[in-house]
């Protein structure tokens, strides 16, 4: 029998796809553009759940090195270990999928298209799903989005390693009891200026092949059926799909399409919504609304050759992860299932929550001797100084292993120190029952290490129940950026003992712990640091690494400070916007060393590209300890012709400098870079002065460290 000529892997892959097409019925057809798309026997073609997620590590599929969560990553600014980072997740996903089709397992999250990064800016607090994300600025945003897609989707000149799927496109981040109906309304210059642009860069330079929509509206328009967001933008302006537009899938979110008609009431029928969704771009429904499509063909309202486009953008992801070519063929197929959780992903998930780790505060008291004889006693106290649950974050897998900040503590001390534990209180509630025994241990002890802050109970997605107690499910967002709960009445009692406190934070957006940052000596900012979480902590209580992480978000005094949640304008958000004075800023981010800045020189130059700026300077560890810097450039225009951000980042890189070292540093700003977004959402340059500053952290909160600034006019 003649083989068909869709499972010959010399044929080109956009004639097998169409070759395989043309075999289908209209009813086959509409089947496989529903997430979980059923076999089709009569073709050998498999059923497959394109439902998968790996924000940070292999979600919700058994054993996997569980890092950081996201905002976590986002914290080390460290662009080639989120590479890194992106490759041994798509290890693991790929060791795992080829181990579930060895027993027949094409269940959900056994795939290899996974709904993963979220890039959405986070651009409020507030928002539960912040945590997910890499922060409130575009540029970061976009420069870790892109190493974590190419990480994911790999560079085999033939084959894709995973489909990378970054989401949820577009203007969308909260609040999430209303995303189901809520139309997010912006400005051409901030859909443009801050939440388009990580999008376009994942698209454009990393290469993403799947993008996914949001729930809500923007500007009334269904965002996983808007012509102007999956059409105009993402497929004319930005090339996504290729010149043919059939490289490239669109996916919605998991019963957007439902909302289409249900919630947001833009159409009255499900096969009106399922049309008017494919018609727009949207070639997969997480859902159960395609199956209408039938109906939608039968009164007209969309042709088969519309189905048939989507079809071939669905197999040729299929066919470039190599679904129809024999394994042997495909290289990423032989990957042993032994790579999942290894010994050198682990040491990753390791070394990615050291680099995670903030200082936010330090009045001399870090970090810890336990060689000096004068720490005998250690009292670990607060609800998450022993929870294996919140060191994990949500969309997570299960690690072999878990250390928490007792854990970490207790191995770091042993044997000059006996550690004491007690939990004081909840995360959230009224009840005081824990703080006799935690004010008795503090009371025995030389030192309190303090781990409070958030949990996925606080925050979350809507109705989340990974993370909680079974029976429970996430509150969503958050109304208040204060700790929750009694947690500062027992950090108050506590300090009223007179023992030196250290808090660790666990937590997945800022807090406001305005009282806390004016009387203990010394904070740590921890987020949910994966699963060598503690033992990363405990390194850096105790000097065994020298922290150097760095805000991707703005810490306000509190809420009050901001807009209304539900408002999408970017006035008054995120330190591009902000004009009052933070907790603590964007950027931020303490050491135990100091380090230098000097001989900043700039050149200006033209190409065929545009304008280029070349700056080049030098940076020196002038402390006693070994350590990393964030070096960090920020642009800010004169005299703005339109009202852009405040200062916009630009440029970083994380380096390891010895005591002493000195590294000459250069970065090249792009003409995009220095151009301004006008009222229309278009780059102009405008010829005019710009101003330049170059250092540690953020300009504008200048006591923790040295900053560089330079004037200039560009012609």
């Amino acid at each position: 029998m003649k083989t068909p000529l869709y499972l010959n892997p010399k044929q080109p892959v956009r004639k097998r796809v169409q070759d395989l097409i043309s075999r289908l019925t209209l009813e086959e057809k509409i089947f496989q553009m529903v997430h979980n798309a059923p076999a089709i026997p009569r073709l050998d073609i498999p059923e497959y759940d394109w439902w998968n997620e790996c924000l940070h590590g292999v979600g919700r599929a058994g054993l996997a090195t569980v890092f950081p969560q996201s905002i976590g990553l986002a914290s080390t600014w460290d662009v080639p270990l989120m590479h890194r980072i992106a490759t041994a997740i798509s290890d693991e996903a790929r060791a795992k999928h080829h181990e579930a089709l060895r027993r027949d397992d094409r269940s959900r999250y056994t795939g290899l298209t996974f709904w993963s990064p979220n890039i959405n800016i986070f651009r409020d607090p507030r928002w539960g799903r912040g945590q997910e994300t890499f922060g409130e600025d575009p540029y970061l945003t976009a420069r870790l989005g892109v190493a974590f897609v190419r990480g994911l989707q790999g560079d085999h000149r033939r084959y894709l390693k995973l489909v990378a799927t970054p989401k949820h496109f577009a203007v969308h981040s909260g609040p999430e009891h209303r995303r189901h109906s809520f139309d997010a309304r912006v400005s051409l210059h901030d859909l443009y200026e801050t939440y388009l642009p990580a999008f376009k860069a994942c698209v454009q330079e990393g290469g993403a092949v799947s993008v996914m929509g949001a729930y809500n509206r923007t500007n009334g328009e269904a965002c996983c059926a808007s012509p102007t967001l999956l059409e105009k933008i993402l497929r004319l302006e930005w090339g996504f799909g290729g010149m043919n537009g059939q490289e490239g899938y669109v996916v919605s979110d998991c019963g957007a399409i439902r909302d289409i008609y249900a919630n947001h009431r833009i159409v009255e029928t499900a096969a009106e919504a399922a049309a008017l969704a494919v018609k727009a771009g949207c070639d997969l429904n997480c859902g159960e609304t395609y199956p209408a499509l039938l109906q939608a063909v039968r009164q007209g309202l969309i042709d088969e050759a519309t189905i048939d486009l989507s079809l071939e953008r669905l197999f040729t992801a299929r066919f470039r992860l190599g679904m129809f070519d024999p394994p042997e063929s495909v290289p990423y197929a032989h990957i042993p299932y032994a790579v999942n959780n290894c010994a050198e992903h682990r040491q990753l998930a390791l070394q990615a929550g050291r680099e995670s780790i903030i200082l936010l505060k330090n009045d001399g008291l870090l970090p810890l001797s336990l060689e000096a004889g004068n720490i005998k006693t250690i009292a670990v106290i607060g609800p998450n100084a022993a929870d294996e649950r919140v060191l994990l974050g949500n969309y997570n897998g299960t690690p072999w292993r878990t250390a928490t900040i007792l854990d970490g503590v207790r191995e770091r001390a042993y044997p000059h120190a006996e550690v004491l534990y007690a939990r004081g209180c909840e995360v959230l509630g009224a009840a005081r029952a824990g703080f006799d025994e935690a004010l008795e241990l503090a009371r025995r002890s030389d030192l309190i290490i303090l781990a409070l802050g958030l949990s996925q109970l606080m925050e979350g997605e809507e109705g989340q129940e990974e993370g909680v107690q079974p029976g429970q499910a996430s509150l969503g967002d958050r109304n208040s950026l204060d700790l929750p709960g009694v947690q500062e009445e027992l950090l108050k009692e506590l300090y009223a003992t007179g023992k030196p406190i250290v808090l660790v934070l666990l937590n997945g957006s800022a807090l406001a712990v305005n009282w806390a940052d004016e009387n203990l000596p010394a904070i740590l900012e921890a987020w949910y640091p994966g699963q060598a979480g503690g033992i990363a902590v405990a390194e850096v209580l105790f000097g065994d690494y020298n922290p150097a992480g760095r805000l991707p978000v703005t810490f306000y005094r509190t809420a009050e400070d901001l807009p209304p949640f539900d408002d999408y304008n970017m006035a008054g958000r995120t330190y591009r916007y902000f004009d009052g004075e933070p907790l603590y800023p964007f950027g931020f981010g303490l050491s135990y060393t100091r380090f230098s800045y000097s001989n900043l020189h700039f050149r200006h130059t033209w190409s065929a590209s545009g304008r280029r700026l070349n700056l080049q300077l030098q940076v020196q560890n002038i402390g006693e300890r070994e350590g990393d810097e964030v070096v960090q450039v920020y642009v800010q225009h004169a005299n703005p012709r339109w009202a852009g951000p405040l200062w916009q980042l630009a440029g970083f890189t994380r380096l390891r400098l010895s005591v002493g070292e000195v590294q000459r540093l250069s970065f090249t700003l792009s003409q995009e870079q220095l151009s301004q977004v006008d009222d229309q959402g278009q780059l102009v340059f405008i010829p005019g002065e710009i101003r330049l500053a170059v250092g540690g952290q953020s300009p504008g909160w200048e006591s923790a460290g040295q900053l560089l600034y330079q004037s200039l006019w560009l012609s």
